[in-house]
């Protein structure tokens, strides 16, 4: 049962959309049920020299647990600085949605991956030093992404009856 909460998020989703003028995107996506995050950001320096993310915003194709946990990061990450919103954990997602089943937990944590993706985008374009945990996180995110664009691209190279056939599974609710 989802939260009151959640549900708001769903049905009025924040900082929804694909952001023009963004600095950089974390995409990432969940291979068992087929959620895909696209998280932007705007990063400009603050009056301290900091780099702070003025603006951001997302596309996201999932469920109603997948549609909130990303309309909840962009809130809790605009205005952060990028340290602030490293800090940013998939648990402080949730408990800010009022808490998820168990099993939409993975939702929370594509949200905190689409968002540190985006960070670590942006830092490596700037060639800013990036945090060993956060280096730890893209190689683990980039293995999954691989995983499913490899998934992908032998759906894609099956012949038509067989890729029907395969496409048949258990939605994410």
């Amino acid at each position: 049962m989802y939260t009151e909460k959640v549900i708001e998020h769903f049905r009025a989703p924040h900082n929804m959309g694909k952001l023009e003028d963004y600095s950089a995107i974390g995409k990432v996506g969940n291979m068992v049920c087929g959620d895909v995050m696209w998280l932007y950001i705007k990063v400009e320096a603050d009056d301290n020299g900091r780099d702070v993310i003025r603006d951001i915003s997302w596309e996201t194709f999932g469920c109603t647990a997948a549609i909130a946990t990303s309309s909840m990061v962009s809130d809790l990450a605009k205005g952060k600085t990028l340290e602030e919103a490293i800090a940013i954990t998939n648990q402080d997602v949730a408990g800010e949605l009022g808490g998820l089943p168990p099993v939409k937990m993975h939702c929370s944590a594509l949200a905190a991956d689409a968002l540190n993706e985006a960070i670590y985008e942006y830092m490596s374009q700037k060639e800013r030093e990036i945090p060993e945990a956060l280096v730890r996180r893209h190689e683990r995110i980039a293995k999954e992404v691989a995983q499913l664009e490899k998934r992908y691209q032998s759906f894609l190279e099956q012949e038509p009856d067989t890729a029907a056939e395969s496409a048949k599974t258990k939605p994410c609710s």
